[in-house]
């Protein structure tokens, strides 16, 4: 028989703060977090999406817009303020979604690609984390069971060719995922790491020093709201990790029964 569902994280009346907010798995997820009862600071670049995030959810003054790069350290001053304002300096829970990708073969792409895309989907979730301590430890001074989420990929598990960067981004947020969940295991703060497959949202509209229209081939992408309601669980039940699709487990199961076959293959694909 399966086990009965057992919710360690209550997301009513919970402090959370999700970066890259505006589209894809950071609205879907704001929206669902709203619906049960979540404050949510939501951080993307675009003020204007924002907005329309904020009127798409059920509650809207339930929604803090900060807009900014969460590269920025004012940035995050912002959110962190924003999120101190809501119930005393308490965070319930950290979603670091915000990310970037780039196509393309190593040898062809310029240093700056590289530096941009682990400055977002590496040191950024590290600065946001480091900032988000002190209010998550608070919460477990109350009581309650704070949460760091952090979206990382199946490409975090199984490098692929032409996608170097964005492999070595995720490969660097799996182990520090993993480092950072040992550590804070006595503090009673969890931590989630949400591997996806492709999702369909707008990431593949702004790749890194990337040629327009470009697309990831894979096998069972799915819809945002699908990852959401996937990662929202996870972060519930407090699951350590997640790998979301049929072709995403594929890769990493894949690779984890024979590297070998798994490294022929994609060499093939890489010529």
């Amino acid at each position: 028989m399966p086990l009965p569902f057992q919710q360690v994280w209550n997301p009513q009346d919970a402090v959370t703060i999700v970066t890259g907010a505006s589209s894809g798995i950071g609205f879907e997820l704001t929206r669902m977090l709203v619906d049960e009862g979540a404050h949510v600071v939501a951080v993307a670049r675009r003020q204007e999406r924002l907005d329309e995030l904020a009127k798409a959810t059920s509650c809207p003054e339930r929604v803090h817009c900060i807009a900014g790069d969460v590269t920025d350290a004012s940035t995050r001053e912002k959110a962190m303020a924003a999120a101190d304002s809501i119930r005393g300096g308490r965070l319930d829970l950290l979603v670091n979604n915000a990310g970037v990708g780039a196509i393309g073969p190593f040898a062809d792409a310029s240093p700056e690609r590289m530096r941009r895309v682990m400055e977002v989907n590496f040191f950024a979730p590290v600065d946001w984390t480091r900032d988000a301590l002190s209010r998550l430890r608070r919460v477990t001074q109350e009581g309650g069971h704070p949460v760091i989420c952090n979206i990382g990929s199946v490409l975090g598990h199984r490098a692929v060719p032409d996608k170097s960067e964005y492999c070595a981004s995720k490969f660097a947020l799996h182990g520090w995922n993993d480092s950072l969940r040992a550590e804070l295991a006595g503090d009673g703060i969890g931590v989630t790491l949400v591997s996806p497959s492709t999702t369909r949202s707008e990431f593949f509209d702004s790749l890194v020093e990337t040629d327009p229209g470009q697309k990831s081939a894979s096998i069972g992408s799915w819809p945002p709201t699908r990852v959401a309601q996937a990662a929202l669980l996870a972060i519930k039940r407090g699951r350590s990790e997640v790998i979301l699709s049929l072709g995403g487990k594929a890769l990493v199961y894949a690779d984890r029964v024979s590297p070998p076959v798994m490294n022929g293959l994609l060499a093939k694909r890489g010529r």
